[in-house]
């Protein structure tokens, strides 16, 4: 969505407000016109430009680097400031490899940000507008969600800080809204971490059902259970340090499992959580930590879990009992959603991180041709695995942030090849999204330019009897 506020007439005052309103309308016009024109040349070190096509702001909001402008072409490299985003050439080639167009990354100050604000907090807008000192323009076809120029900050805000507000992409929004989850379903984020989708399920589950999140890296993961806590939301909640590849810990149906088999009555049972830690669990989790640090953990570490997540009452080989194969089709999870692993190529905030990470990073990161290849295996293997936890009838959402065909049609085509049960679905709400239809039909792409979003693929598949 595009902020298309008007600026006031010159004979009234401005305030700091209206002024970063009409900045923000200004450019966000500028940007465009300068990616319809017709004049852009790219090269694996950069861009080619003229006057015509790009106006170089004395403001650097253009976050491109131009190289190699000749010139009669009246643009050079030195009149755009140090805040210009120099992309390498290694990770032009990777975009003209998957035929993807470097000019997105020069959107980056005319996308703007969203922000998801709880729902029982939406009385208090014109609180929140004050505080940020904007206008929410609401997201008309994502409820809850509202755009704020990409200048605002918001993390410094009580709005935020109270847990009234938090920061979530729209195109993220819709992944989880494709889910259609109800109250009472028993959810699986498999890849959970940093954790915006998760207070959304949250939220939609309200208190209700369960909601279990696995994510592999625990201090990832440790930043969604803090992200539960401020917002009081993960009463439903359980939280898993583990490979999502290989996770296997099904909802809690019912009081001794759903064998029926009595665990040892000796055995110890999981009180209720609290974050008060003795020092000697403390210490004994650390050594536990350092140990395992250099090879996966084969067991589920359980990082957190709320008061009626049903865990508190349950024993060690209840929660963590192995399950039969045809179990999950009749015990499994109502709805999964698989945001897998990716390049985040799709992410132009993302993107411009690695300019201060280094691109060096990018290229480790990113870029690594034995990385590349093996993250097609690494989504296949965790959207099979989330596909194999699902219930009967169920729904599984596979999405991730990357732009490219390699990891998100090529991945769905194989998985539908090798897994018969397995249907795509139409995501039934997404009639009025701002996206385009992917390579296969009933597949989704926000980007950049159509949606005024970060980049997204969702496919929506259902598993048969």
């Amino acid at each position: 969505m595009f902020i298309t506020q008007k600026p006031p007439p010159s004979a009234m005052l401005i305030t700091p407000f209206q002024l970063h309103s009409v900045l923000s309308t200004a450019y966000s016009q500028a940007a465009r016109k300068f990616l319809a024109g017709p004049s852009e040349k790219w090269e694996k070190k950069g861009i080619r430009c003229s006057s015509a096509s790009l106006n170089c702001f004395s403001g650097g909001v253009l976050k491109m680097e131009v190289k190699n402008c000749s010139s009669n072409e009246g643009c050079c490299a030195s009149q755009v400031n140090n805040g210009d985003l120099p992309l390498p050439g290694a990770f032009l080639e990777f975009l003209e490899e998957n035929g993807l167009d470097p000019s997105i990354y020069s959107l980056a100050e005319s996308i703007p940000r969203y922000i998801r604000v709880k729902p029982e907090f939406e009385s208090d807008i014109g609180g929140i507008e004050s505080e940020l000192n904007c206008k929410l323009e609401k997201v008309i076809w994502l409820p809850s969600f509202y755009s704020i120029p990409p200048h605002i900050q918001i993390a410094s805000s009580q709005s935020y800080q109270l847990g009234k507000i938090y920061g979530m992409d729209a195109a993220s929004g819709a992944a989880v809204l494709a889910l259609n989850v109800l109250p009472g379903d028993h959810v699986l984020d498999l890849c959970a971490a940093p954790g915006a989708k998760l207070c959304m399920l949250c939220d939609m589950l309200g208190r209700t059902g369960s909601l279990t999140g696995v994510d592999v890296a625990r201090h990832r993961l440790a930043a969604c259970r803090t992200m539960l806590q401020k917002y009081s939301i993960g009463d439903v909640c359980r939280l898993f340090v583990c490979d999502g590849t290989s996770f296997s810990v099904l909802p809690f149906r019912s009081k001794y499992g759903i064998d029926g088999t009595n665990p040892e009555v000796s055995e110890v049972k999981f009180a209720e959580w609290t974050n008060r830690k003795s020092r000697k669990e403390k210490r004994r989790e650390r050594r536990a930590r350092e140990r395992n640090y250099s090879k996966p953990n084969p067991e589920p570490e359980l990082l957190f879990y709320g008061r009626n997540s049903g865990v508190a009452g349950l024993s060690k080989s209840e929660l963590f009992r192995p399950i039969k194969d045809d179990e999950p089709c009749s015990s499994g999870y109502d709805k999964v959603l698989v945001d897998a692993e990716c390049t985040h190529d799709g992410s132009i905030k993302h993107i411009q991180k690695f300019e201060s990470w280094g691109w060096k990073t990018l290229q480790r990161r990113v870029l690594d041709a034995e990385r590349t290849d093996d993250l097609f295996n690494l989504q296949l293997r965790l959207l099979t695995n989330g596909f194999k936890l699902l219930k009967t009838g169920g729904t599984l959402v596979y999405s991730t942030c990357s732009l490219t065909v390699a990891q998100n049609e090529d991945v769905i085509e194989r998985f539908l090849c090798l897994n018969p049960l397995a249907e795509l679905q139409e995501v039934d709400v997404a009639e009025k999204w701002p996206c385009k239809a992917g390579r296969i039909p009933k597949t989704l792409r926000f980007d950049p330019t159509t949606s005024q979003t970060s980049g997204l693929f969702i496919a929506k598949i259902s598993k048969l009897a």
